[in-house]
């Protein structure tokens, strides 16, 4: 399948699960999220995974389903369709999303276990690598990049205050997040250029973290 788009109703869809985020509504409603969200997304990663999968992995689409076992809200339905390619959480991926918000497409760490926290801050310590990372966030940010990321209020143990790379240094994760308004394109192939541009200014980022904080080898703690 050509990625043409997403379907006419995709926003309209996840407006409506938004206000009722029940099954009696999913549903209804389950055809639309197959044809105009499902389907597109998989037909879109299918078509960049070439440029983008190797060293990272396969594309894969989230399911639409929220793990509820541990969470206070309990509402079963994810308010967004995401799809990423990466080699495992927090070293380096390609994320696309689409929702009530428009179209998202981000990248860098996620999320970060403590063996990668710890790798992440080794490399952050050095000035070579370090520094490189601060290049690239800086250069994302001008080129329209938001950076988001959780970060320690105090400085990291072992590390002194003044260390001239504190501010990296206190990120528990850090990526890169960019959001194009619903419009039109978003139901065009233009949409698929979009994210191929977003992500190819986004190679440099995803391959630091790659080779310099990749994949945890501890088991998965499990999220919602």
């Amino acid at each position: 399948m050509t990625f043409s788009g997403f379907g006419e109703y995709a926003v309209d869809f996840y407006d409506g699960l938004v206000e009722d985020n029940s099954k009696p509504y999913w549903d209804d409603h389950v055809e639309t999220y197959k044809s105009d969200v499902r389907a597109p997304m998989e037909a879109l990663l299918a078509e960049l995974a070439p440029e983008f999968s190797d060293g990272f992995g396969d594309p894969k689409v989230f399911r639409p389903y929220r793990d509820v076992r541990f969470a206070k809200d309990k509402t079963p339905y994810k308010t967004h369709c995401g799809g990423v390619i990466e080699q495992g959480r927090g070293g380096g991926a390609y994320y696309v999303e689409v929702g009530p918000a428009g179209l998202r497409a981000g990248g860098g760490c996620f999320y970060l276990a403590s063996d990668q926290i710890a790798r992440f801050r080794q490399a952050v310590d050095t000035e070579l690598h370090g520094e490189a990372l601060g290049k690239i966030l800086q250069k994302l940010e001008k080129t329209g990049w938001e950076i988001r990321g959780d970060r320690l209020k105090s400085k990291p143990r072992g590390f002194d205050a003044d260390h001239p790379r504190l501010d990296l240094l206190r990120y528990r994760s850090v990526y890169a997040v960019r959001v194009w308004e619903p419009d039109d394109v978003l139901h065009e192939r233009g949409a698929l250029e979009r994210v191929r541009k977003a992500w190819r200014q986004l190679r440099e980022f995803n391959e630091w973290a790659r080779d310099r904080v990749g994949p945890s080898e501890q088991p998965r703690r499990q999220r919602s």
